[in-house]
């Protein structure tokens, strides 16, 4: 989604929630929901769409268009600005708190008077809540678990890494091709980032200057480092000489836990390992590394991968030539989760093939939401069979090939959103929770479980639910989903989504560690977000797969047949 999109979608959605704070009409309501939905869903910045071409697409209108262009060109609108002023700032906060809706933050404030967080957190602590008609306890110790939640994200204020992308493209401005490697956690390929690391070989003298120019606020600047802020992020910036670079880079890349465990095998030989060099304790000797791979041979270790350097096992897997392969980008085939506008992205299906052919796969897996989840237009059995016709038209014309899926709701009962008859004819089908986020663990344990027992699913997609800032991990076994997946052979999604990056390492790793599969899906709905995939590749990295594990590694042939 386009970052300028997502921000004027965001401002639509809060127009429309606040609105309905205020018991306003509820078709008003509807438009401006239904309105950010779709400029959420727009492959074209709106900033390049004319006024008349948003009045024309259905669903937006021309008091609503009118309002998108004057977000483009003042950052907000006037009538969001004013009904802003009619309720207290605190209930726009409490918004965004999981599990709290415009309806319940309505109650809250006519009953209970109240207007803040910190309102809320003392009614729930004082049991007033529960006395209020439809809420009682279990509501009360959610909004207590919702706030908890925020007030911990808050204080780990970290980057998707699409976030650090743009930064880093801010960053890359300034530097000189060839100079310089980010580090940090962004290089091991973790699913958020916190500051940006640069090792650079730059002057700091001539860089400094041209990091002025891109910089939000300099922190410091100097000899060995400069920091400043860009884009909201804090960046720290290390010069270093090209015969240091090796270890300067070694040393900002690994893990904390990477580095110390490192230096302990160093000190074992008698030697002093820092992002300088190492020393020969015994001889008062500094050897210097321009190279990562040069120290790792000098320790007498294989090259241990950047994704890896966790201190997770890596290290002693590196002394004893024990490393896995691990999956490339180049062996991914295709992309086994991607929306098209037959329910809520914006590529039509030729497109969608067009796309993948330009990212050089063989197949894409077209799984539109199932008609059980409503919001997303999604597909019942009719309209599945109207699909599978043009997707067969579109596949005779493009050298990707538009494999057929779905992507199934699991429901609250464990049973799928389509019957047995409709799944057993596509190609490929992903079951996912997209509802009743609230259940018990063992409750959404089974309910998960019951979907992998299905013979008609075989890939769970997002298995755990989150969304990076936004909603943490729905309560769920997955020790038990990953044996079980395992027995079955259903394969577990990577969701590469910046906003998900659902499985994290840890899962895949204990997957693979169980002979499990793993597939990858960028859960696209438009053309930019198949470049997600790189996400995929690196969480997978992280947790330890090889392209045995992943599933997008077979091609189509293998695929259906796995899939049959």
């Amino acid at each position: 989604m386009d970052v300028a999109n997502r921000r004027i979608s965001d401002q639509l959605h809060l127009m429309g929630q606040i609105l309905e704070i205020l018991d306003e009409n509820p078709f008003k309501v509807r438009a401006y929901t239904r309105a950010a939905e779709l400029i959420g869903r727009l492959a074209t910045p709106v900033a390049d769409i004319s006024l008349e071409e948003l009045e024309s697409i259905e669903g937006i209108g021309t008091a609503i268009a009118q309002k998108v262009r004057e977000m483009v060109e003042d950052g907000t609108f006037r009538e969001l600005e004013e009904v802003k002023g009619r309720v207290p700032p605190g209930l726009v906060e409490m918004l965004a708190l999981e599990g709290v809706g415009p309806k319940t933050v309505r109650v809250l404030w006519k009953k209970l008077h109240v207007e803040t967080i910190e309102d809320l957190e003392k009614a729930a602590r004082g049991h007033r809540i529960r006395a209020l008609k439809g809420f009682g306890e279990k509501k009360e110790q959610g909004f207590l678990k919702a706030i908890a939640n925020a007030r911990r994200r808050q204080s780990d204020m970290r980057m998707t890494r699409q976030e650090a992308d743009m930064v880093i493209g801010e960053v890359r401005q300034a530097m000189s091709e060839g100079t310089y490697e980010v580090a940090g956690s962004y290089r091991r390929g973790r699913s958020t980032i916190g500051d940006i690391d640069i090792v650079t070989v730059e002057s700091p003298s001539h860089l400094n200057r041209r990091l002025r120019s891109i910089a939000d606020e300099m922190i410091d600047e100097g000899e060995r480092k400069s920091s400043f802020w860009c884009r909201g992020s804090r960046v720290d910036v290390r010069y270093t000489p090209s015969s240091t670079y090796g270890s300067m880079l070694l040393y900002l890349t690994g893990a904390k836990a990477f580095n110390i465990r490192l230096r302990e095998i160093a000190l074992g030989k008698g030697w002093r390992l820092n992002e300088y060099g190492i020393r020969d304790l015994a001889r008062g000797t500094v050897h210097e590394f321009s190279r990562e791979e040069d120290i790792f041979a000098f320790l007498g270790m294989d090259i241990i991968p950047p994704e890896l350097r966790e201190d997770w096992g890596e290290i002693d897997a590196a002394l004893s030539h024990r490393l896995p392969a691990l999956i490339e980008g180049s062996h991914v085939r295709g992309d086994l989760h991607v929306h098209s506008s037959w329910s809520d992205g914006s590529m039509d299906l030729e497109a969608l093939a067009r796309a993948g052919e330009a990212c050089g796969y063989s197949y894409l897996l077209c799984t539109d939401h199932s008609s059980s989840l409503g919001v997303a237009r999604g597909l019942d059995e009719s309209a599945l069979k109207r699909q599978s016709h043009e997707i067969e038209m579109v596949n005779r014309a493009t050298s990707c090939q538009i494999l057929h899926g779905v992507e199934v709701d699991i429901l609250a009962d464990g049973t799928t959103g389509l019957p047995s008859r409709v799944l057993k004819d596509l190609d490929v089908v992903v079951g996912s929770v997209h509802s009743a986020f609230t259940q018990e663990t063992d409750l959404m344990t089974r309910r998960v479980l019951s979907a992998i027992g299905n013979e008609h699913v075989d890939i769970i997609g997002h298995p755990t639910g989150r969304l990076l800032g936004q909603r943490e991990a729905y309560a769920i076994d997955m020790q038990r989903v990953i044996e079980s997946a395992a027995e079955t052979g259903t394969a577990l999604e990577c969701n590469a989504s910046p906003y998900r990056m659902d499985i994290d390492d840890v899962h895949i790793r204990e997957a693979v560690n169980h002979g499990g599969f793993i597939s990858i899906g960028t859960d696209a709905h438009g053309p930019g977000d198949l470049a997600w995939m790189n996400y995929g590749v690196r969480l997978c990295r992280r947790g330890w797969a090889g392209p045995g594990n992943v599933i997008n590694t077979l091609n189509m042939h293998d695929l259906l047949e796995w899939a049959s």
